[in-house]
């Protein structure tokens, strides 16, 4: 019989999971990002807050859905997303574009990439990385 250890590390290397539950949340966080601000969300007392936390989970499943793959190439695609998200509340009436929001998305990410218990270590951010080398 497998130990719960034996399970965890078989859960913890369940790609297919980890891509399913990225691909869920970069849904539920667009979805969240661009409500109207009216109708009650799910939420902390701080909107820094929750985009730390969002980002933090995306980089963290990144790195479980993908543990090849060097930083160099997530975070940017990362960032990227965060810039969109903002530059789509740009254009809606009841939110706005934040550059303190795009700041605690790349702290989400800074902590994301610390080495957590279990998690793949980051890759570097070297620039001397290729696609080939992943």
């Amino acid at each position: 019989m497998a130990s719960l250890k034996q399970h965890g590390q078989a859960l913890l290397q369940n790609r297919t999971l980890w891509r399913v539950t990225l691909a869920v949340s970069l849904i539920a966080i667009v979805v969240l990002a661009t409500m109207d601000t009216r109708y009650p969300m799910p939420s902390t007392p701080s909107d820094k807050i929750n985009h730390l936390i969002a980002f933090l989970e995306l980089t963290i499943l990144t790195r479980l859905a993908w543990p090849e793959l060097r930083a160099l190439w997530y975070v940017p695609a990362l960032l990227l997303f965060g810039l969109a998200i903002e530059l789509v509340q740009a254009t809606l009436p009841y939110r706005d574009f934040s550059l303190q929001d795009l700041l605690a998305d790349g702290v989400g990410i800074a902590i994301g990439l610390l080495p957590w218990p279990g998690l793949p270590r980051a890759g570097k951010l070297d620039l001397r990385d290729s696609p080939e080398s992943l």
